[in-house]
């Protein structure tokens, strides 16, 4: 069997080791007999791994005591709802949302959020193309606003936030909501900053089907009452993730790469390599003129690498010699072109350098 690199944006590459032992677990989960796909999702068993993976991961990010921990389905793209749905009735109606679009995640939260609310935009990098994060003394933002929204790594566009913006009096202390969907784990974070995190798992987390949210204690509580059962985050924090069937063999999963995780020497160290992995693609491009990342420097993203070839014809030429090297997924997005590396956690470092001596030989035949 050959393993590949994989530099898919979602679902994406995870740790070898887990994908191991859920192999050896598949057909009888600690002497149980059964799969953890055939558990009861209220079973000891289940619950047990339940409860761990929301302690690691509360261990990982250093979340604290006073928020909530919720494991739901839907997607970044349904939290885009449901967001609204929990939080805009905090205001009297109708309520105002701002946001920063940083690129097409953004954009898409601003459409699903204006069902529910009246949407500002306090700032927007798209007459930038989304190259830039619109500086923090740009943002107009609103005075009574039921919370700012931005989106912390732009899977699709390639930047990222290199700090935490401060959302201070001007906004009557509306909390902060960040959709960290691509780049939760990778780098640490200061959890009581933002009143909300969320962020879909396969990134760097596990398997397509899981949505993570972090929401602080009292930001629950307050959901319209159009918002399905499910999605209430009360109802689900009361029924601690069960008040329906989780995605249960999600959980198991992100709960072997949180232990992966903490074995590699948790967040801080994990930020530490992708720092170094971003850096080698980064450095390269920086060097030469055959390939062009547009990202300005001070905000590209650790984690999703866009970048152009300056003879796009080659583009076909670029991947096919890209396939036989067992580097595969580096087609861009079709809103965007050109081509994307995605290094998440679990991409190691010899990828990286896998790709980077594949486009130094390929603009040496090229060039």
């Amino acid at each position: 069997m050959t393993r590949v690199y994989n530099f898919s944006a979602g679902p994406a590459v995870l740790p070898q080791d887990v994908l191991q032992q859920a192999a050896e677990e598949m057909l009888d989960w600690h002497g149980s007999g059964m799969s953890v796909m055939e558990m009861s999702h209220r079973g000891k068993e289940f619950i047990s791994i339940y409860e761990a993976a929301e302690r690691d991961f509360r261990e990982l990010l250093g979340v604290p005591a006073n928020y909530k921990i919720l494991f739901l389905q839907g997607g970044g793209i349904g939290e885009n709802a449901i967001v609204p749905l929990n939080l805009v009735a905090r205001k009297s109606q109708p309520a105002v949302v701002d946001f920063v679009n940083t690129g097409s995640w953004s954009s898409k939260s601003i459409k699903e959020a204006k069902k529910y609310c009246t949407v500002n935009v306090a700032a927007s990098s798209e007459a930038q193309k989304f190259t830039v994060i619109p500086p923090r003394d740009s943002w107009k933002l609103s005075k009574d606003a039921a919370y700012v929204h931005i989106c912390t790594n732009e899977t699709i566009d390639g930047v990222e936030f290199q700090y935490t913006p401060e959302i201070g009096a001007e906004t009557g202390n509306a909390p902060l909501v960040a959709d960290m969907s691509s780049h939760i784990l990778s780098r640490a974070v200061d959890v009581s900053k933002y009143g909300v995190i969320f962020g879909g798992a396969q990134k760097n987390i596990g398997p397509a089907g899981l949505t993570l949210v972090i929401a602080r204690d009292d930001l629950i509580g307050h959901a319209l009452s159009i918002c399905p059962s499910a999605f209430d985050w009360k109802l689900v924090a009361e029924n601690h993730s069960m008040y329906n069937t989780p995605p249960t063999y999600s959980i198991y999963i992100a709960g072997l790469v949180f232990q992966w995780l903490k074995k590699q020497g948790g967040v801080a160290a994990m930020e530490q390599r992708n720092i170094a992995k971003a850096a080698l693609l980064y450095d390269y491009f920086d060097s030469t003129d055959f390939y062009s990342n547009k990202i300005a420097k001070d905000c590209r993203s650790r984690m999703n690498v866009p970048f152009f070839l300056r003879d796009e014809s080659l583009n076909d030429i670029f991947l096919a010699g890209a396939k036989e090297r067992h580097l595969l997924q580096l087609k861009g997005h079709k809103s965007v072109g050109g081509m994307r590396a995605s290094i998440y956690n679990a991409m190691p470092v010899e990828g990286v350098q896998a790709l980077v001596d594949y486009l130094k030989e390929f603009e040496k035949k090229h060039g």
